[in-house]
């Protein structure tokens, strides 16, 4: 039996060495090339007739070579891309311990409905009066999002959380030269996510850091000595991304807003939150609400995600276009600004209303859970992530112990001292135990941060065995056994990859190798 009971497999170091097969395959781990290796130009899984005759309206501009491209027939496109699904990880695998993405269970209900035909095949741009139920949906979700949060309005044109964060302070932007200031300075916390300082210089803000205490969260005084008649706003993060609830969030929202400035809350971490506390209440003026993790669907893969804003009264007229309003017996999309109910919004972000499969999502979600059930999910997240950090403590070391976290339990390196390992080996050796990486170097201000976000979807069985597999790896690091960690991943479809120079130094255009030249 190995160090945590179960039972022990055999070491990287000893054992016959698998032999080299013909194919490249090892059993049911397929090896598949690129496309570009495997496909060839003269093969399509589509029959397209020639296009014949015709007249080009494109002025010359027309390419005048064959694109060139590789193709396969319908049953190898169908194998390629379920080959190269099986060397990918998803919340359907495993546990995703994301510490800066909240990646929890999908439930196919969700799926189901959000397929439904009247809502699966509406066009942006049909008529309102043919669409009632779409906009219906719309609607019924901001009554829920505006409960929750406790603000006057909601914007859902964002597509996902750094555009809500974009939506957000342009409303900020717009009630400020609505009232004839010109304020050039956002605070941003030196813990924030970095899409806030990002889209504030985005919008043409100058951004000033704001300093943490030795505990993690945001110093209130360096806060007020910082407020001046040129701030804006400030954009904070609760819980932070150390996993930590601001607990001194109402005295600097009451100091923002003596100021003359407005108070951005990042919504990313709503997931700790949700249905315990009303943003409203604590002073916030805007929110973004990432509806593909708060409200379930992972976004991982770049997408599909949604990023509505709350924002508070005084913020409220100031909200883009479109927005659905009810309109005698029935709904419709006020489109432009200017018109009655959008006076004074900013304009329009994006040419559609947000993502309608999100929206139904979410909805679903939360209708199967329910106010109680909601707030369950909240308080199972953060009694999760307590229980990972409370069974690691003792051989990983916590930066904030003496407070207990949120929804995320967040480790630093100082536990791998004297090992000759880094926070990158301890993250490629959890690849070989069949897990997704934690969120590593982040947060920057704890020094080889490991944040782990194992949300309220797993059961104590898959956390047994998640924490069980971090506590072997701690005591092969402290044992000295660096071979399972400097060359891991070994039993990845790829071994370590160079991330510092694929970073600095990409490769963008295939180019076929020099060998497969010279064999033709």
């Amino acid at each position: 039996m190995n160090r945590e009971g179960r039972g022990a497999t055999t070491p990287i170091t000893t054992g016959t060495p698998a032999p080299t097969t013909f194919t490249g395959n090892h059993a049911l781990e397929l090896e598949e090339g690129l496309l570009f290796e495997i496909g060839r130009t003269e093969v399509t899984g589509v029959d397209i007739e020639d296009a014949g005759d015709f007249t080009s309206r494109l002025g010359g501009h027309e390419r005048k070579l064959s694109l060139d491209l590789p193709g396969l027939a319908e049953p190898e496109a169908m194998r390629h891309y379920v080959r190269l699904s099986r060397q990918n990880y998803g919340i359907d695998s495993g546990l995703f311990p994301l510490g800066s993405c909240t990646m929890k269970h999908n439930p196919r209900l969700n799926e189901k409905m959000a397929r439904l035909p009247g809502f699966a095949d509406v066009h942006p741009l049909q008529p309102a009066s043919t669409v009632q139920g779409a906009l219906g949906v719309i609607k019924e979700l901001s009554r829920w999002l505006l409960s929750l949060t406790g603000m006057q309005a909601v914007a859902f044109t964002p597509k996902a959380g750094a555009h809500g964060e974009l939506c957000g302070m342009m409303a900020i932007k717009a009630a400020h030269i609505a009232n004839g200031q010109k304020r050039d300075i956002v605070l941003v916390p030196e813990s924030a996510h970095g899409t806030n300082p990002a889209t504030a210089a985005l919008i043409g803000y100058q951004v000033k850091s704001i300093p943490a205490r030795a505990d993690g969260t945001v110093d209130v005084e360096s806060v007020k000595a910082a407020l001046s008649p040129q701030v804006a706003a400030l954009m904070l993060t609760n819980p932070n991304t150390c996993g930590l609830f601001e607990r001194d969030v109402v005295e600097i929202a009451d100091a923002v807003h003596a100021a003359g400035a407005y108070f951005y809350a990042d919504g990313a971490n709503f997931n700790a939150i949700l249905g315990k506390v009303k943003v409203g209440e604590l002073g916030v003026d805007a929110m973004h609400i990432n509806l593909h993790k708060t409200f379930s669907t992972p976004h991982g893969g770049g997408g599909p995600g949604a990023g509505p804003v709350v924002l508070s009264a005084a913020l409220a007229p100031f909200a883009p276009v479109p927005a659905v309003v009810t309109d005698g017996e029935s709904l419709r999309l006020v489109e432009e600004e200017g018109e009655a109910g959008a006076d004074q919004a900013l304009g329009r972000m994006s040419a559609f209303h947000g993502q309608m499969g999100m929206f139904v999502r979410a909805l679903s979600w939360m209708l199967s859970h329910g106010a109680d059930g909601m707030q369950q999910a909240s308080e199972d997240a953060v009694l999760s992530a307590n229980y990972i950090r409370a069974c690691l403590k003792d051989v990983m070391s916590v930066p904030y112990g003496e407070r207990p976290a949120m929804h995320e339990a967040l480790f630093d390196d100082a536990w791998l001292e004297g090992t000759g390992l880094s926070t990158l080996d301890i993250a490629k050796a959890l690849i070989d135990e069949g897990y997704h990486p934690m969120t590593v170097y982040f947060p920057l201000v704890v020094h080889g941060a490991m944040l782990i976000e194992p949300t309220e979807s797993e059961s104590k069985a898959s956390l047994d065995l998640f924490i069980g597999a971090l506590r072997d790896l701690a005591f092969a690091a402290k044992a000295g056994e660096k071979e399972r960690f400097l060359g891991a991943p070994h039993y990845a479809p790829r071994r370590r990859l160079d991330e510092t120079r694929a970073a600095r130094a990409p490769v963008l255009r295939w180019t076929r190798p020099p060998l497969a030249e010279a064999a033709e």
